[in-house]
């Protein structure tokens, strides 16, 4: 999409981050907070003995671990593309890094060398540091090490051992929770072993929090964030079967208003109060779609240009559309829904409906219903029990802690 486009949308997913380049055609991003840590640390480090040298190495070490970060992170990125899988993008963040795969892996076996191939980049630099030590004597004893002290490149190294530890909990959302899901997945079907392995999560996560409140307390950070991870996990992997199959015409919403360019924001304002439709397809008087009108460009379009705006003026140019006979899942796992939150469905060139996450996720809790109804459930309690079904961002994640 165009950068210049109104309503450009971050292509890193995520609100507050900065592009910092492209590398072997993936989009790194780096969230803003990871700039307020760094200040931080470097106002730690300087504080201690009022030394500038201590803070520039406070910084330079952190700034290197994230390269390690970043390279792990690559690792993923690269073991995917093997598979012809794309990575969306990778972003930093101050608790680790996030690569956005396009999809989840074909194959059970494909999704364990993508989710090893992070901790094996690690394992390359703690071997490549651990080498160069050897070479030039410079081991310490460990009792000499701490965060803030010590022989930079054996500090490195450490911590390189510890992301390769970590990483391989049999967790979700760590590689290790990915392994034992693809292992289990060769034997038994997929939402099952992603049931096990998020289970597994959870005891881990439970455990973590116990220990966590007689000891340290970053554990029930950790408990939480393994926690959570685990739940989006299970929750995708349900979604996931539940649109196995299903193609947008069962979904789409065929009963919608449309806007002409001409149109003034006024009066997308009045078919908003009017019912509770708030995105809108734009077409033209041959009733091909030119744009689209979200609620977030009718609001920025109208602090703008105010209520006699044209909707040419706000619109949205640039776009993704689907066809009536396109897999839901394929949409989903290519993260446009979650992007736009309303796709155009066209046949023939015209328009024929609308895809919604709204609609998507009341055609999830109709079926979760069905099946309740079925097993002899009430629809209430069918509902309930489902959900954790939604719509998730990208089914494919990787995040490195």
């Amino acid at each position: 999409m165009d950068s210049k486009t109104v309503g450009h949308r971050d292509s890193s997913g995520m609100k507050w981050t900065l592009k910092v380049g492209r590398f072997l055609g993936v989009d790194v991003y780096l969230h803003g907070t990871f700039l307020l840590l760094l200040g931080f640390l470097a106002i730690a480090h300087w504080l201690p003995q009022r030394s500038l040298s201590d803070a520039a190495s406070g910084v330079m070490f952190f700034v290197s671990l994230f390269g390690c970060v970043l390279l792990h992170e690559f690792g993923h990125a690269l073991a995917a593309r093997r598979y012809g899988i794309v990575t969306q993008d990778i972003t930093l963040l101050p608790i680790g890094g996030l690569a956005r795969l396009e999809r989840i892996p074909d194959r059970p076996i494909q999704e364990f060398w993508i989710s090893l191939a992070g901790p094996a980049v690690n394992v390359v630099i703690a071997a490549a540091l651990a080498v160069g030590l050897l070479l030039t004597n410079s081991f310490e004893p460990v009792e000499n090490l701490s965060a803030t002290r010590g022989n930079f490149a054996e500090r490195l190294m450490a911590v390189n051992l510890f992301l390769i530890l970590f990483n391989l909990l049999p967790a979700f959302p760590m590689d290790g929770g990915r392994v034992l899901r693809s292992v289990l997945a060769m034997r038994m079907d997929y939402v099952r072993a992603t049931h096990i392995a998020a289970r597994l999560g959870q005891g881990m996560a439970f455990l973590f929090a116990f220990f966590g409140l007689f000891g340290n307390p970053m554990l029930l950070f950790i408990a939480f964030f393994v926690w959570m991870g685990a739940s989006n996990e299970l929750g995708a992997a349900q979604t996931r079967s539940a649109l196995a199959g299903i193609t947008v015409a069962q979904v789409l919403m065929t009963e919608f208003d449309v806007l002409k360019p001409t149109d003034t924001l006024g009066t997308a304002v009045r078919h908003v109060l009017a019912g509770s439709q708030q995105d809108f397809p734009v077409v033209d008087d041959d009733g091909i779609v030119v744009g689209l009108l979200e609620r977030r460009q009718l609001v920025d379009g109208l602090s703008r240009l105010g209520s006699g705006g044209a909707v040419h003026e706000a619109m949205l140019r640039s776009f993704p559309s689907v066809s009536g006979s396109d897999l839901i899942e394929s949409i989903v796992s290519q993260a446009q829904l979650q992007e736009f939150g309303v796709l155009p469905v066209k046949q023939d060139g015209r328009l024929i409906g609308l895809l919604t996450l709204e609609n998507l996720s009341e055609f999830l809790l109709i079926q979760s219903a069905l099946r309740g109804s079925r097993s002899g459930q009430s629809p209430g309690n069918a509902i309930r029990q489902q959900r954790v079904f939604r719509v998730e961002g990208s089914p494919a994640t990787h995040h490195t802690s």
